[in-house]
């Protein structure tokens, strides 16, 4: 029952939002608006927040990296090679990758990490979202460039890619907390107060988000359920297990680094999958679905390996 009582709420506020838009209470602005808020000012001042008042031994962890890292590019390196082996398109498997492999760290990994395992969660979450926003995300956005226009040159490809992370303010903002990490400095005490009260709207009004995103109606013909099915599978079982196996036999992590690990691969697949997929008009419908099916199906299994792990 206590672990019911750490997700569930959690879960709650999805629902609230997912309510909020079916019954029209907040109108389709409020998702678009709600994220930008989101993605652009308090989820950003929660990032600067932990790196700048970090210690590097917090933020440098190579086995909590390799873990975790290794196990979202195998899934997505896996899913990859599946959906080439069915004759999609480089693009179209590559935003599939992305949804099989794109665990919702930000928006939900934060509070839900920090609820069941504790403030020390922060730091590892902040790492695996780094991951994912950076380093994941980048590669896709490489393949499907690549998929879509093969003329184009590599230099060409690359430097959209880095433009497109340097006015990501989830990279932005971590970035200039480690500049202020590696000066040195102490955050002033409004400065502070400050980025305590932003970053301290970050956590539900991502879920609210989350929520309002999922409650939106996707046109267009409905994806096959067996496409479905396999990121669903890919994201929830096959990730968090492979991801357990390399932290506990591979890297050697302690307990509670295996736990979070885990848990945060155990997410569902993260609205940046969805955003990218409808960005370049590629498989976004059925992208829409696994972000809504993977919420869903990762309640119970979230109870259940908090449960586990007592």
């Amino acid at each position: 029952m206590s672990v019911a009582l750490i997700v569930l709420p959690i879960f709650g506020l999805i629902l609230a939002g997912f309510v909020a838009r079916r019954t029209d209470t907040l109108g389709p602005a409020a998702t678009r608006e709600l994220n930008r808020f989101v993605v652009n000012l308090a989820l950003p001042a929660l990032l600067f927040d932990i790196v700048a008042s970090a210690r590097w031994a917090d933020i440098w962890r190579p086995g909590f990296i390799g873990a975790f890292g290794i196990g979202a590019g195998a899934v997505f390196a896996l899913t990859l090679a599946l959906r080439l082996w069915k004759r999609r398109t480089l693009a179209d498997a590559s935003v599939e990758g992305l949804g099989a492999a794109y665990a919702n760290t930000a928006f939900i990994g934060f509070p839900l990490t920090v609820a069941a395992l504790g403030p020390g969660m922060l730091t590892p979450t902040l790492i695996a979202t780094l991951l994912t926003v950076c380093l994941l995300f980048a590669v896709s956005i490489v393949l499907i460039e690549i998929g879509l226009q093969e003329e184009r040159s590599g230099l060409k490809v690359a430097r959209k890619v880095l433009i497109a992370l340097a006015r990501n303010p989830l990279v932005i903002a971590p970035t200039l907390g480690a500049v202020f990490l590696a000066a040195g400095w102490t955050e002033p005490q409004p400065l502070h107060v400050f980025l305590d009260l932003l970053g301290g709207a970050a956590a539900p009004c991502a879920l609210v988000t989350l929520g309002l995103f999922l409650g939106e109606k996707v046109a267009g013909p409905r994806p096959a359920v067996g496409d479905i099915a396999l990121l669903t599978g890919l994201k929830l079982l096959a990730q968090p297990l492979l991801t357990w196996a390399l932290a506990v036999h591979v890297f050697r992590l302690p307990a509670p680094l295996v736990h979070g690990a885990v848990l945060l691969a155990m997410l569902p697949t993260g609205t940046g999958a969805f955003m990218l997929a409808q960005l370049y008009g590629r498989e976004a419908a059925l992208t829409a679905r696994v972000v809504l099916v993977t919420t869903l199906l990762s309640v119970p299994l979230i109870i259940g390996w908090l449960s586990w792990i007592g």
